[in-house]
C-alpha cells in the first residue's frame, strides 16, 4: 500500500512540476506552436527563455527591467537586413528576430520597446531613436537605432543600445547624435535632453511592422 502511494504521489509531483515548467506568461502556447514549426526546437527555446525572463522582470525596479529585457536581447547575433532577409531595410517583429536568432539595430530596439511595454514600462517613457553613429578616432558616421527610456518628460533619456551594450545616459554616449525619435504615439525631433513633438508616428516601417504583430 505505501509502495502505491509513493508511486501515485511521484507521478502526481512530476505532472505539477511539467506543468509549471510548460507554463508561459506572455505569449499563448498556439504562438509558441506556430513558432517552433516556422523557426524550429530552438527558437522556441528562445521564446520561452524570453517568456521566464519577462515574468521574473516584471516585479522589478525599472533599472532591472532595462537591463534584464537589454542583456537578453543583445545576445542575439547581429545580421544586416540584406544578409539576413535579403531586403535594403526590413522591420522584423520581436518573435522574428528572435525565430531567426538574428537581425539589425532596429531589430534590437524594437523588440526591447515591445518587451518592456509587456512588463509595464508605459508608452509615454519609451522611444525608439534614430541616430547617427560615429566610431572613436574616426569622422565616418553610421545610420543606428537605439531604445531610448525617459524617466521623466524631458529628463536625459537612459540608452539601451546593441553596440555599447550597457545602459547608459544620453549624455555620455558622445558617439550618438540623436536625429528623431518614436512610439506607438508619435513622432520627435530627437535631443540627448528634451525632445520636440512634430505630431503622429506616420512611419512607413512602423505601419508595416503593427500590421505583421
Amino acid at each position: 500500500m505505501k509502495k502505491v502511494l509513493l508511486i501515485s504521489f511521484l507521478i502526481l509531483s512530476f505532472i505539477t512540476i511539467s506543468t509549471i515548467a510548460s507554463r508561459t506568461f506572455f505569449i499563448s502556447k498556439s504562438k509558441l506552436n506556430s513558432i517552433s514549426i516556422k523557426y524550429g526546437k530552438n527558437a522556441k527555446l528562445r521564446v520561452e527563455k524570453w517568456d521566464a525572463m519577462l515574468q521574473t522582470s516584471k516585479n522589478k525596479k525599472i533599472l532591472h527591467k532595462l537591463k534584464n529585457v537589454n542583456d537578453f536581447f543583445n545576445k542575439i547575433k547581429y545580421k544586416t537586413d540584406s544578409r539576413h532577409w535579403h531586403k535594403k531595410d526590413y522591420w522584423a517583429t520581436p518573435f522574428e528576430f528572435m525565430g531567426t536568432a538574428a537581425g539589425d539595430c532596429e531589430d534590437y530596439a524594437i523588440a526591447k520597446y515591445f518587451s518592456l511595454r509587456k512588463i509595464g514600462v508605459p508608452d509615454s517613457k519609451l522611444r525608439i531613436t534614430y541616430v547617427k553613429y560615429k566610431r572613436i578616432h574616426s569622422k565616418f558616421e553610421q545610420a543606428h537605432m537605439v531604445l531610448t527610456y525617459y524617466h521623466k518628460a524631458n529628463s536625459t533619456p537612459i540608452i539601451l543600445d546593441n553596440i555599447n551594450k550597457k545602459l547608459k545616459l544620453a549624455t555620455r554616449r558622445k558617439d550618438l547624435k540623436p536625429i528623431y525619435s518614436f512610439n506607438a504615439s508619435g513622432l520627435w525631433q530627437a535631443k540627448n535632453k528634451g525632445s520636440i513633438r512634430i505630431g503622429k508616428n506616420n512611419l512607413r516601417s512602423w505601419k508595416n511592422l503593427m500590421n505583421r504583430i
